[in-house]
């Protein structure tokens, strides 16, 4: 039977410890009641990584990322709470319960996408096999060996070969009792086009293999020995199946995915050989493209891991051209793009090669801003004296390249547009003023009115009734009175009367909050285990984490009456500062008309003027 998304959580966190999961990508150590690692999503070489095994939660303290196994795995493999779930799902054996909305197939579906990635792994080990030990692949290992790719490497990416006859994969899948229409929607055979039956699709090829975020096989990218007939296509790749869509993946990304994490940087090549040789030479944060131009879901997901693109182009103007093409996408997305031509003509590939990676290393700490790369080309060769309109359509290409960019919103974004803006000045002759005032009116076309925003279908409560909140002051409170729900969940109801959740100033804090209320509401104690299980979002998460560990090390002896001095501090319209009230409370009752009393002295000597009323 299949579990609801509640039930199915917390079976899964019963089966699924979390120092083992940790552990297997991680070497943790145990120190004391913890464990301890090296944070994979920075350059960690003091271990910061610490995993409470009686929590079942990590959390980096220089990152300040925590959670439980399902942050974990969304964070290490860059997918969804809800991939995440289906991951750990698997793992632990638990039937997931279809998607709202998915229909009654779901559970179908699911179970042939499970027989499909099995057949993938199959048909891999058998490509993989056939370039190690078959005589018919002879030209194939020559040709990877020609091209400097070592034994290591085709194991380290299961490079393969299809020989070069029409069955020959169908031929062994008949053995192992695989269908040739599974075969099929693997993508791995082609229909007939008259007689009926079916034949390979990758044939007299060398096969690099492609994977998931999670390292599983989903698709095939073959390269053409040389030799073959001039028509023939270069490269192949498997078509579209429910396993692979070359718009969302990228190739090699479950190997660099740790090494992007950790640098921010991500390496983008164009083929795959040349991403293998980077990996060979150690440079383990390049990825490439499968067959299409990069975009603008790639680079959803490459926003996942990094923070900058280093796009390496083959130094031919096919490369630059293919630069100019991507600029937009990356200029929208506000992500930091970095364009490296190589010289001489030369792919990534070669030149490793040939000239070794620190030459290479040096080249790409010379790579150029995007938009600096744009205005290069596009007033290559252009004198504003003699050609003004194209000139002109130069000015206009890069306003509008600029235009698609947000307006700045803080000082690095400014002072990279004002370079740009006064490089097209010196350009062209034409005044800085001129330039922002056509790239302000371009902005202004293109932006549309936001609506206005809907109403909240929670009540909200009426200005005289709700807290005048300060957050200068309130911030630290509120923080304190979350902890101190975390320690006593049965403060809920006492904090959310004078505090609803619609009053709290942070919003992270406010949306915790209101879950702690909705189950106070449906008589659960709203404990840290029990959130963990009802929040889904990773930030939330970390903060619950943090929240704990604060509370845990400074626990309140009476947390009713701490609660009562903090509602105080926030509540009261011209709040008392902690450090001024907490000393006062410390030795009184915990009444309201002790609280006012109290309050209205310390307001008096630290000469803070009461509020009026009306």
């Amino acid at each position: 039977m299949s579990s609801g998304p509640l039930d199915a959580k917390e079976q899964i966190k019963r089966m699924v410890d979390i120092v083992d999961l940790i552990g297997e990508s991680l070497p943790l150590r145990r120190e004391g009641r913890a464990y301890k690692g090296l944070c994979p999503w920075h350059d960690d070489s003091r271990p910061s990584l610490h995993v409470n095994p009686e929590r079942q939660t990590f959390r980096c303290f220089v990152c300040n990322i925590g959670g439980d196994i399902f942050t974990f795995v969304e964070k290490r493999e860059g997918v969804t709470f809800r991939e995440a779930l289906a991951i750990l799902a698997e793992r632990a054996g638990v039937t997931l319960a279809p998607a709202r909305g998915s229909g009654a197939g779901s559970s179908a579906e699911a179970d042939q996408r499970r027989r499909l990635l099995q057949v993938a792994v199959w048909a891999e080990q058998q490509f993989h096999e056939c370039l190690i030990h078959a005589p018919e692949a002879e030209l194939a290992r020559r040709y990877l060996q020609d091209r400097g790719i070592t034994a290591e490497s085709v194991a380290r990416f299961h490079l393969g070969f299809a020989p070069n006859q029409f069955d020959w994969l169908i031929k062994r899948a008949r053995v192992a009792s695989i269908p040739p229409a599974v075969l099929e929607k693997v993508g791995l055979v082609r229909t007939k086009a008259e007689g009926g039956g079916h034949y390979d699709f990758f044939r007299g090829r060398v096969l690099f293999s492609i994977r998931d975020l999670q390292g599983r096989p989903v698709a095939v990218g073959g390269r053409v020995l040389p030799g073959a007939d001039r028509n023939t296509p270069k490269y192949i790749n498997t078509p579209e199946t429910a396993l692979f869509s070359k718009s969302r993946m990228l190739y090699a990304l479950d190997r660099a995915k740790d090494a992007i994490t950790r640098s921010r940087t991500a390496m983008v090549m164009e083929g795959y050989t040349d991403v293998v040789i980077a990996h060979q030479c150690g440079l383990e944060n390049a990825v490439a493209v499968l067959g299409t131009a990069l975009g603008e879901q790639h680079i959803g997901i490459l926003r996942r891991f990094a923070d900058r693109v280093l796009l390496v182009l083959d130094g031919d103007e096919a490369g630059r051209r293919r630069a100019d093409e991507i600029l937009e996408l990356f200029v929208s997305a506000q992500m930091d793009l970095r364009i490296l031509t190589l010289p001489d003509d030369l792919d990534p590939a070669d030149f490793l090669l040939t000239r070794g990676k620190e030459p290479f290393e040096e080249l790409l700490a010379t790579a150029v801003d995007a938009l600096e790369h744009k205005l290069r080309i596009a007033t290559a060769g252009l004198d504003a004296q003699s050609g003004v309109d194209e000139a002109h359509r130069a000015q206009e290409e890069m306003l509008r390249t600029l235009a698609k960019a947000p307006r700045p919103a803080d000082t690095a974004a400014h002072l990279r547009e004002a370079h740009i803006l006064s490089r097209l000045s010196h350009r062209f002759h034409v005044s800085e003023v001129v330039l922002r005032d056509r790239l302000r009116a371009l902005r202004d076309k293109g932006s549309k009115p936001r609506p206005a925003p809907a109403a909240s279908s929670a009540a909200a409560p009426s200005p005289s009734s709700q807290p005048r909140a300060k957050p200068g002051k309130i911030d630290k409170a509120e923080q304190e009175l979350l902890e101190l729900v975390l320690q006593t969940p049965q403060l809920v109801e006492q904090i959310a009367q004078r505090f609803p959740p619609a009053a709290w100033s942070d919003a992270a804090r406010r949306q915790v909050f209101t879950v702690c209320c909705r189950l106070a509401a449906q008589g659960i104690e709203s404990t840290v285990d029990r959130l963990l299980l009802e929040i889904d979002d990773g930030q939330l998460k970390t903060l619950i984490i943090e929240l704990d560990e604060l509370q845990r090390r400074r626990p309140k002896p009476d947390p009713h009456r701490e609660a009562t001095s903090l509602l105080a501090v926030i509540c009261e319209p011209s709040a008392v500062a902690p450090r001024i009230l907490r000393p006062a409370l410390s030795d009184a009752t915990t009444s309201a008309e002790d609280v006012d009393r109290i309050v209205k002295k310390a307001q008096l000597r630290h000469g803070i003027s009461a509020p009026t009323d009306g």
